[in-house]
């Protein structure tokens, strides 16, 4: 077998995966987990192509609402 490839994988191995995974991690902890592997990937992909050529130059919306959220106010001036 030529290393890289993986085997077929049919309904029934993925059945018992799903049920180790359940056995393992619990309900309530899967999506949780399935985030934390979701966020390692994107900070691995993030680090392989650098800082320039993963991000476009616009702010994401994501972002600007981040940075929104974190300005203090502004204050008024009003003459008295």
């Amino acid at each position: 077998m030529p290393i890289g490839l993986l085997p077929n994988i049919g309904p029934l191995e993925l059945g018992i995966l799903l049920v180790l995974v359940i056995i393992i991690f619990g309900p309530k902890r899967i999506p949780q987990t399935a985030r934390a592997i979701g966020e390692g990937f994107r900070n691995f992909k993030g680090s392989v192509k650098g800082p320039d050529e993963d991000k476009p130059d616009e702010l994401t919306k994501a972002e600007a609402t981040d940075q929104a959220s974190t300005k203090p106010p502004e204050k008024s001036r009003t003459e008295s």
